[in-house]
């Protein structure tokens, strides 16, 4: 059998495979795993703070980032921090910038008509800490 025949079939399925457009868990259930294994270190696992006694600054307590924003979870403010974008001279230089790092692939969150990527893990995290949010 020629190598043509067997790798046609092969190459035309990687193709429609690379089309095929994945789908990504920005659930909040996919977020708390990457927070344990990303962020509870330093925020506890219960997004609490104050997990790392060697850092200079405490690292705050995520749950109440809706009630001091006036019941409302600062959505946009917490994906600017993550990523590094954001970052006032309050903040730790132990807080990592992970926009720095590969973030992986985007997913496309519209808000009035526009459309904007947001890497999918950004998301995910963010979904768990809105989650994680005392009354």
């Amino acid at each position: 059998m020629k190598l043509s025949k067997i790798m046609g079939p092969m190459l035309a399925a990687l193709m429609l495979g690379a089309c095929v457009e994945q789908e990504l868990d920005v659930s909040a259930e996919a977020g708390e795993v990457l927070f344990q294994s990303n962020c509870a270190a330093c925020h506890g696992a219960d997004a609490r703070g104050g997990a790392a006694a060697a850092l200079f600054a405490t690292p705050p307590d995520l749950t109440g980032l809706a009630a001091n924003s006036g019941g409302v979870f600062p959505r946009d403010y917490v994906m600017g921090v993550i990523d590094g974008y954001h970052r006032d001279p309050a903040f730790s230089a132990a807080m990592p910038e992970f926009g720095a790092g590969d973030m992986g692939p985007t997913v496309i969150v519209e808000r009035d008509g526009l459309g904007t990527p947001v890497p999918a893990r950004l998301l995910a995290i963010t979904s768990w800490l809105e989650v994680m949010q005392r009354e």
